[in-house]
């Protein structure tokens, strides 16, 4: 892309595309008539999918020969299952092996890339109470901060070898299809919905429209690299978005998910529930991005229609 992805006809790659910011950023580029070639685990069945393994270290560099961007969203489901010492070691292995097989591709080329965007997480802050992070932030304690700081460090061979590299630290996806809010709309529809626990921790989250944005944005601005967290501009509580999904979807939030059920329910998994994360996208508005839905209700309203 020679940092111009915005040229029609720009060849982009990404691993993850079946997910649910891969499928939409797929669409997003498609639509603008960039060539979009999806890296899939099976035998191809199009001409616009590359096998690869990333379990076994392997991926064709070819197939990113002459590639302006290479998107990695791939990894196993966070919210996919309960948290067993098992599940927490896929969790962990298929980003990090993942990343590496692509980075030390990226790096392998002749002709490179100008950017490789890699997916991360607003879990690499931990449980930030009540305070706001942003970029200039450390690591936090714990498994999923643990799980990004070994994720974004695979990226290593790919910026080593001078390839930009830009790492996406997302937030709560809303949508209606995949993420949180593929379990959380059913039950606020039915009138089921509530905060959990106390409902004072902090969820910052992000329209699944300014998500894919944000995403082209990492891809488009040569000024970009390192840490860049995709939240909106005001991370709220969890009692303030139970009360603006009441709002939106006009149906009672009186019902609470007590903290110790949420635990036994959930395991592991609990913690990024119950968990305070107030993100701030700060080197994102700095470089100039604007969102397209700002706020929890707008956001809401997007994720339904």
């Amino acid at each position: 892309m020679n940092d111009s992805s915005s040229a029609p006809g720009s060849r982009v790659v990404i691993a993850g595309a079946s997910g649910l910011i891969g499928s939409a950023l797929t669409r997003s580029l498609t639509a603008d008539g960039h060539e979009v070639v999806r890296l899939v685990r099976r035998a191809p069945r199009t001409r616009d999918e590359v096998r690869w393994d990333p379990e076994g270290r392997g991926v064709d560099a070819g197939a990113l020969a002459g590639c302006a961007a290479v998107v990695n969203l791939a990894g196993a489901g966070v919210a996919s299952r309960r948290w067993t010492e098992s599940y927490k070691r896929t969790i962990r292995e298929s980003r990090v092996r993942g990343t590496t097989v692509l980075a030390e591709a990226v790096a392998s080329l002749d002709e490179r890339p100008s950017v490789f965007v890699n997916g991360s997480a607003i879990g690499f802050y931990g449980d930030t109470g009540e305070r706001a992070v942003d970029e200039s932030a450390e690591a936090g304690e714990g498994f999923l901060p643990s799980v990004c700081v070994a994720w974004e460090g695979a990226t290593a061979p790919a910026s080593g070898a001078g390839v930009r590299t830009v790492l996406a630290r997302t937030g709560l996806v809303v949508a209606r299809e995949g993420g949180a809010w593929e379990r959380l709309f059913p039950l606020f529809k039915a009138g089921l919905g509530g905060r959990m626990g106390d409902g004072r921790q902090y969820w910052s989250f992000i329209s699944v429209h300014d998500e894919v944005a944000a995403i082209r944005h990492l891809i488009d601005t040569p000024s970009l690299s390192g840490p860049v967290n995709l939240t909106a501009p005001q991370p709220l509580t969890n009692r303030e978005i139970t009360e603006a999904m009441g709002r939106v979807l006009r149906r009672p939030t009186v019902l609470a998910a007590p903290a110790g059920v949420l635990r036994v329910a959930l395991g592991g998994m609990s913690g990024d529930i119950l968990g305070s994360q107030r993100v701030l996208p700060t080197r994102l508005l700095e470089s100039g991005f604007r969102f397209t839905y700002p706020s929890i209700e707008e956001t809401l309203r997007a994720a339904l229609s």
